[in-house]
């Protein structure tokens, strides 16, 4: 019996002792989809997605759905990144929606100055120190098991987080583009380290769903004619 009783403590030591250990974490950045400027929408929630947006989500949900499974969702209380989620969670076998307020879309400071000429500089770093926030908290090894992280938010955070995790100058962020319903992975090894897997694919999206960026192609969404 003792050394039964023994041996289950050992056992119990060791299931602790894994749980401890770092894993690797995969973070995937969604940007919301499509939407369109509305004067009556709530000034702090903005607005939803519009058809195409909802369109251009539904095709970003079936290929999550090809994926591993992911362990949360977490998304931008914005109304387009909630409207976002909730669609893509419809094929991820209704995994619950988290809602973070440190993913709202803001501007942190950048480069540009002629951009934020008209954004107080105590705004654009608060905005920093919010992302960093998101960045220091989500950004690190799991604890005992590898797990992936699904985030729904938006253009400017994806863009400072890469910075965040490239250790480059944050305020290069604008630099770079990410379209709608675009996919950025992210995986934290087990010691910490960062590494960049892939930054803005729309892969799921035709040429003439793809809306975002500054690279955008004339979008014809007619059904072609019938050859004669």
């Amino acid at each position: 019996m003792r050394l039964a009783a023994f041996f289950l403590v050992l056992v119990a030591a060791a299931q602790l002792c894994a749980a401890a250990e770092p894993a690797a974490r995969t973070i995937v950045l969604v940007r919301h989809g499509h939407y369109a400027a509305d004067p009556s929408a709530d000034p702090e929630l903005g607005p939803g997605l519009t058809d195409l947006g909802v369109a251009q989500a539904r095709l970003l949900g079936a290929r999550l759905k090809g994926l591993p499974h992911f362990d949360q969702v977490l998304a931008s209380p914005m109304t387009r990144a909630q409207e976002t989620a909730r669609v893509l969670v419809a094929d991820l076998n209704e995994v619950p929606i988290e809602t973070v307020a440190d993913l709202a879309e803001c501007t942190p400071p950048t480069r540009r100055s002629d951009i934020t000429a008209t954004i107080d500089t105590a705004e654009l770093e608060a905005c920093a120190k919010q992302l960093d926030r998101v960045f220091d908290t989500r950004f690190k090894p799991a604890a005992g098991q590898p797990d992936r992280l699904l985030l729904v938010c938006h253009g400017n955070v994806t863009r400072y987080l890469i910075t965040r995790a490239l250790g480059v100058d944050t305020k290069a962020w604008l630099e770079m583009s990410v379209g709608h319903t675009s996919m950025t992975t992210i995986r934290i090894e087990p010691d910490g380290s960062t590494r960049l897997i892939a930054a803005g694919d729309v892969g799921h999206l035709p040429p003439s769903l793809q809306t975002g960026t500054i690279a955008d192609s004339d979008r014809n969404l007619l059904v072609p004619a019938k050859a004669q």
